[in-house]
């Protein structure tokens, strides 16, 4: 296969670099090793990084989303000063985490709280309360090692200050972690359109492991007219929300299985 550039939003600052060129690829699962095998064989007309040699010194890496850390990254070697590296490496991936049937999963109770308005019948704005109560049965992705924590965004706003999380609980696949996340200025229209992220994840070193997550919302595909992929919550988890915005005031509890979410990327 051959696939034309384009920037990736996984690496770092690329400056006023025009990205281009092509890469030549080929992609296998190799059943009997439970392995992805991504064959890296070369890359034409790439940009040039030192723009007064017109050359650069290229390498490949590939990811294995959702997963960003050690687990799911592999690059080639670096071929130095030159803008048609030719590598014909295999990069190999064990996709232990991704084939999981059973993530486990979360036991958590949402309330929608409006806020009374002097002088008008009907609240303007409320507050959504998460209560993340515990995980249970949560996959081990380091032999016998665990230490989980739960994130949480309020879809479609990405940005760094929607996002909350509990603490990290180590040595357990049930942690408790009993932490209540309170999101506010939600007008009584914006509940069809917004959807809760809880996403559980590993913690180990300098890198976080996904294990699992929810989307609940009313899984319309849509968001503020918009065709979105992330409004995309099953049937319970959209049966959880349904009975939240109609039993204002009432924490509305469900045990829910955690399932495989392409994580929309976190804005500044």
């Amino acid at each position: 296969m051959v696939s034309g550039s384009v920037m990736s939003v996984y690496s770092g600052d690329f400056g006023n670099l025009e990205v281009k060129g092509n890469i030549q690829f080929a992609i296998d699962y190799v059943d009997s090793l439970k392995e992805l095998h991504v064959f890296v064989a070369q890359c034409k007309d790439l940009a040039a990084a030192d723009i007064k040699k017109q050359r650069s010194d290229p390498y490949v890496k590939t990811y294995l989303l959702p997963d960003k850390g050690k687990m799911g990254k592999k690059k080639t070697l670096v071929v130095k000063k030159t803008l048609n590296p030719v590598y014909n490496e295999i990069l190999r991936t064990a996709p232990v985490a991704f084939e999981a049937e059973n993530r486990g999963e979360m036991k958590l109770a949402l309330q929608y709280v409006p806020e009374p308005m002097p002088g008008k019948k009907l609240p303007t704005t409320g507050e959504v309360h998460i209560w993340v109560k515990e995980c249970l049965d949560l996959p081990l992705l380091r032999g016998s090692h665990l230490n989980s924590f739960v994130k949480c965004t309020i879809l479609p706003d990405t940005s760094r200050k929607s996002r909350q999380k509990t603490r990290a609980v180590g040595k357990t696949t049930n942690p408790v972690f009993n932490h209540t996340m309170v999101y506010d200025g939600f007008r009584p229209e914006d509940l069809t359109e917004a959807c809760v992220e809880l996403t559980v994840w590993d913690h180990y070193k300098l890198t976080n492991q996904f294990l699992g997550g929810l989307r609940i919302g009313f899984g319309t595909g849509k968001s503020y007219g918009t065709e979105v992929d992330w409004m995309d919550s099953t049937s319970e988890e959209v049966a959880l929300w349904e009975k939240m915005v109609n039993s204002p005031n009432t924490w509305i509890e469900a045990t829910l299985p955690l399932r495989m979410l392409l994580i929309a990327k976190i804005s500044k």
